[in-house]
């Protein structure tokens, strides 16, 4: 898409920030801090411990590095739908219209290599994680985006790598750090499923095989209710293999606002009503970050 508008600074500064999803990484970057400081940093929960932990070098390196990471998939993913969010959300596409393609292209290069590179500093098998990470979000923008559940499972796996990196990292409570990993992995995929039904439109016109162009709405709609019944079920068996019997009540509270889900997709059938359902798994993507405070 061209224009011949010319482009401020401003402008474009702006359009870059809602191609990059800032508020998404600003969420990375706090369920990252909030992961380090309420399960990975023990019972030491005084102020003191919060500045060291906010001032801790390989934390920044890695944090920094996911969000890099995060960025330049956002990027990605957008230069390959262009005419598909022109269709589904033809306000929001920012590359061709604020960014030049060629730029979004040396953008996304620039953010990989740095994201890889930071987590050499931290260790290898950081950088391992990283390097996977941006293979894996090449793979979905270019090839499984638009394939049935397999572009769905591959953002659900890169949003629980985003957790599970800490663990890579730090040794301690690793096993309430891979919950909080399968919860958030659940989460997503869910919500990414529940995006396909709002932008089915644009999708089948441009070639998509998302799972409700394939099985339609109402088949889509029963896989989803079955992973939410699977989500809930693993979710309580990790739980009470825990020696920490809060995770099991937390997880109980949090099935009110997930059971609300499944009662408003029963009746939702138009992109309001699923994009509705979408911000509702936002929501509880965050409660399940603030359920730490009380591990």
């Amino acid at each position: 898409m061209k224009t011949n508008r010319k482009v401020t600074y401003i402008q474009a500064l702006q359009g870059f920030s809602r191609l990059i999803r800032w508020q998404n990484l600003a969420i990375i970057v706090f369920t990252q801090y909030f992961t380090r400081f309420f399960l990975i940093g023990g019972k030491d929960l005084s102020f003191s411990y919060l500045i060291e932990i906010i001032t801790e070098k390989k934390l920044f390196y890695i944090s920094l590095a996911t969000v890099l990471i995060a960025a330049s998939g956002y990027i990605i993913n957008d230069y390959y739908d262009i005419k598909i969010d022109l269709v589904n959300k033809p306000e929001r596409v920012v590359i061709g219209r604020y960014i030049k393609r060629r730029w979004a292209l040396v953008i996304n290069q620039i953010f990989n290599g740095l994201g890889i590179l930071l987590g050499l500093f931290v260790s290898k098998k950081v950088a391992l994680v990283n390097l996977s990470a941006v293979f894996c979000l090449w793979l979905y923008s270019n090839q499984l985006k638009r394939l049935a559940f397999w572009g769905n499972l591959m953002v659900a796996i890169l949003t629980g790598f985003s957790l599970l990196v800490l663990a890579v990292y730090y040794p301690g409570h690793q096993s309430e750090v891979w919950i909080y990993a399968i919860f958030s992995f659940f989460i997503t995929l869910i919500r990414e499923i529940i995006k396909d039904m709002e932008d089915v439109k644009g999708d089948e016109k441009h070639g998509c095989r998302t799972l409700p162009i394939i099985w339609g709405i109402a088949h889509t709609k029963l896989l989803v209710y079955v992973l939410i019944a699977s989500f809930i079920v693993t979710l309580f068996i990790l739980a009470t293999q825990l020696p920490n019997d809060r995770v099991a009540y937390i997880f109980l509270i949090m099935m009110i606002p997930t059971g609300y889900v499944t009662y408003r997709l029963v009746y939702a059938d138009k992109p309001r009503d699923f994009e509705f359902l979408s911000d509702v798994c936002k929501g509880i993507m965050l409660m399940g970050v603030l359920s730490m405070i009380f591990v």
